[in-house]
């Protein structure tokens, strides 16, 4: 009975169907071409909608970017116009004295980016390197969550971690070892403090970030590529250095920036560490500033004659030493791909 009713009905809906079919087809050719004419246009302004909406969320990116290029010169506009060029080539920050100089906290800022950059990239190499290539498959997973799970420690996590316990590791173990050399960048006293383990601190915490990207990038490489040079005979280094890194050099420079945008504007843990002296030192042992933690100190208590514009001024500076870095990193891109002929 079930059946018989099922069937009923099936063919009671294709008589239906075909009398929709054959009553379309006896339309007007012109209704027929106006009903079209009408969806086109819909979906036309469908398109436009969409197309606006989501240029509108591009332009707003542009939009605050350059409202905070326009707050930053506004407010650091009295030190700028006070001091002029001598507050970029200035090495005095005196508030007492309302003299303000970048050149200290500029060239700290640098130097233990420099310094993180120097340690993490090859750690992070290694990291997305062993993960993706030679690590078993049931510990890849959980390792490369480990490695996630780090970028999300908070940055004053890491600036107690680093002042009370990787301090006084590098002063006893590590520091009178590089001071063995006789260079003059590792000359002085080991403290503990200074540039040198602000430094090391902000390579742990870039090493995270710059590793996921890597591991990412690399999985991105199709199998078939890989699989075809060590068909030829080539080692993992090989593979690695002549298909992987070819086929991701964008990505892993896009993870290297990432890493370095984190460190050139990273605060607490560089002010628990580095030492914050304003003062000028050849050696990476000696205690120093960086424009973060120059913020970080003194913004609570400045004066709003002089001294909070000049660090405004600060800010300006750091803004712009991340824009130009981050322009190079792009310009070399694009260099190594149009000779590449990508």
């Amino acid at each position: 009975m079930a059946n018989a009713a099922s069937a009923a009905m099936a063919e009671q809906t294709m008589i239906e169907s075909a009398f929709d079919h054959a009553a379309y087809a006896t339309r007007p050719q012109a209704a027929r071409a106006n009903e079209g004419d009408s969806r086109g246009r819909r979906f036309a302004a469908q398109d436009r909608a969409f197309v606006a909406i989501t240029r509108s969320f591009a332009a707003l990116v542009l939009v605050a970017l350059a409202g905070i290029l326009v707050a930053l010169v506004v407010e650091a506009w009295p030190a700028l116009r006070t001091f002029g060029a001598g507050f970029l080539v200035g090495t005095t920050w005196s508030p007492a004295d309302d003299v303000y100089g970048a050149v200290v906290a500029g060239y700290g800022t640098i130097v233990t980016s420099a310094i993180a950059l120097a340690i993490a990239v090859p750690l992070s190499f290694g990291i997305a390197v062993f993960l993706t290539e030679m690590c078993p498959a049931r510990l890849a997973r959980p390792l490369g969550i480990a490695v996630e799970l780090l970028a999300g420690i908070p940055s004053i996590i890491y600036g107690f971690w680093g002042l009370f316990v990787l301090a006084p590791v590098l002063q006893a173990q590590v520091q009178p070892l590089l001071a063995a050399t006789g260079l003059p960048i590792f000359a002085g006293p080991p403290l503990g403090i200074g540039v040198f383990t602000a430094g090391v601190v902000l390579a742990l915490m870039v090493v995270p970030f710059v590793a996921s990207v890597m591991r990412d990038v690399f999985q991105t490489v199709p199998p078939v590529l890989k699989e075809s040079a060590y068909g030829l005979g080539c080692t993992t280094w090989e593979v690695v250095r002549h298909v992987v890194l070819p086929y991701t050099r964008i990505g892993v420079v896009g993870g290297v920036m990432l890493g370095l945008g984190r460190a050139l504007g990273e605060t607490m843990a560089v002010t628990f560490v580095i030492g914050n002296a304003n003062r000028l030192s050849p050696s990476l042992f000696a205690p120093g500033n960086s424009i973060a933690s120059t913020l970080a100190n003194e913004f609570a208590e400045a004066d709003p004659a002089l001294h909070i514009p000049s660090l405004f001024a600060l800010g300006l500076l750091l803004f712009v030493i991340t824009f130009v870095v981050l322009g190079v990193a792009k310009w070399l891109v694009q260099r190594s791909a149009a000779r590449a002929g990508v």
